[in-house]
């Protein structure tokens, strides 16, 4: 039986320096930088996740955290299926932005959206400014996936993307058959 492919576009919220970039080339090419450059507008990368009924190809929105480039953040995530907002949890104030993040895209696309909040940097538990428990009553409070995570390590960095993509409504979206060969993609774009 031919899996079904479930296209979900997802864009990565939070302040500037969480380590959305760093989640992103975890989940995607399996690496972490020590320094990366600050990301400009937004990044677009494709990754799948195979569940057990489907495989969900994310199309990954890497937005830029910066207060300047804040404005543009409702243009990548226009139509989002799904959004990942990470804070930083030895950062209090980026868990702080973290709620007016969830606040922006719910306003914006509404209840839909399937919305993950993510607390990066547990491998930097000794510096903890937010508690476990904060993260999980806030996730629990509004009804968000949650998961503390390391970008650096790779602790629970595929687990969280997969938990989004098990809530990903399946019957919302176009479902493709992936096993089309070059012939049939050849004549549905009309190639020569």
């Amino acid at each position: 039986m031919a899996e079904k492919f479930v296209p979900a576009k997802l864009v990565m919220l939070g302040d500037t320096t969480v380590g959305k970039t760093s989640t992103v080339m975890r989940f995607v090419r399996n690496e972490w930088t020590e320094h990366r450059p600050p990301t400009i507008g937004a990044s677009f990368l494709t990754q799948t996740v195979t569940l057990h009924d489907c495989v969900v190809k994310f199309e990954l929105w890497d937005t830029a955290g910066q207060e300047k480039y804040r404005s543009l953040a409702p243009l990548y995530y226009r139509a989002a299926q799904a959004a990942l907002v990470i804070y930083d949890i030895t950062n209090r104030e980026s868990f702080q932005n973290a709620q007016n993040w969830i606040t922006e895209i719910t306003q914006v696309e509404g209840s839909d959206v399937v919305i993950a909040l993510a607390g990066n940097k547990i491998d930097l538990v000794a510096k903890r400014e937010v508690a476990k428990e904060e993260g999980i009553e806030l996730a629990n409070r509004l009804g968000l996936v949650f998961m503390e995570l390391s970008a650096k390590t790779g602790e629970n960095v595929f687990e969280i993307f997969t938990k989004v993509a098990q809530n990903i409504p399946k019957t919302t979206v176009e479902t493709k058959n992936l096993h089309l060969n070059f012939e049939q993609y050849q004549s549905k774009k009309g190639c020569c």
